[in-house]
C-alpha cells in the first residue's frame, strides 16, 4: 500500500471527510493531534489499528492540500 492510497474518501463515512484506510479515523484528527504536540508514539498507542505510514500519509496529504490551495489563491 502506498502512502497515497492510505487516505480514503467515503461520502457515507465521517461526513465525507478524508480518513485513514477506510477507518473512522479522520486525517484532520491526526493532524490536530500532531499540532497539539501529541507524539506519533502516543497516537499509535491510542489507535492500535494505525501504522506509522498512516501518520506520514496524513502529513503528505496536508502538505499537498496546502500547496494546491496556494496555487488556486
Amino acid at each position: 500500500m502506498t502512502l497515497e492510497t492510505r487516505i480514503t474518501y467515503n461520502p457515507l463515512q465521517c461526513g465525507g471527510k478524508p480518513c485513514v484506510r477506510n477507518m473512522r479515523i479522520r486525517v484532520s484528527d491526526i493532524l490536530q493531534m500532531l499540532g497539539e504536540g501529541i507524539s506519533t508514539e502516543e497516537i499509535l498507542q491510542d489507535f492500535p489499528d494505525l501504522e506509522l505510514l498512516d501518520i506520514q500519509a496524513c502529513l503528505i496529504y496536508a502538505a499537498r492540500r496546502a500547496n494546491l490551495e496556494r496555487l488556486v489563491a
